[in-house]
């Protein structure tokens, strides 16, 4: 009897332990893997056709607005425009487009 409550509860003490054990082995693997896993789905959103046409369309808007704005109000606006493409692939804007950031620029 004594024999069978020491086994049960080295039984319930081992299950806990190996519980346990894989939690933190899958701590330590989520640590390594997710900014990796995190990385890869950024890439992948980046290079997506709607992240690249939102992107271009957002920059239009703000190049229309540019042209209509006061000169305090072009700086905010430059301002906006050059932090919007700081990672971006210029090479995708028209040539309109490129010729404004490359103006934002040399101006700021």
């Amino acid at each position: 009897m004594i024999r069978t409550t020491l086994l049960t509860l080295a039984i319930i003490a081992g299950s806990l332990a190996a519980v346990f054990g894989l939690e933190y082995f899958d701590l330590i693997t989520t640590k390594f893997f997710a900014p990796r896993h995190e990385a890869i789905r950024r890439e992948t959103f980046e290079q997506s056709k709607a992240y690249n046409q939102g992107t271009i369309q957002e920059i239009e808007n703000l190049y229309l607005e540019y042209g209509k704005a006061s000169e305090e109000h072009k700086k905010a606006i430059g301002s906006i425009v050059l932090h919007r493409l700081a990672d971006f692939d210029k090479s995708k804007l028209s040539p309109e487009l490129q010729q404004f950031v490359s103006k934002l620029k040399n101006n700021y």
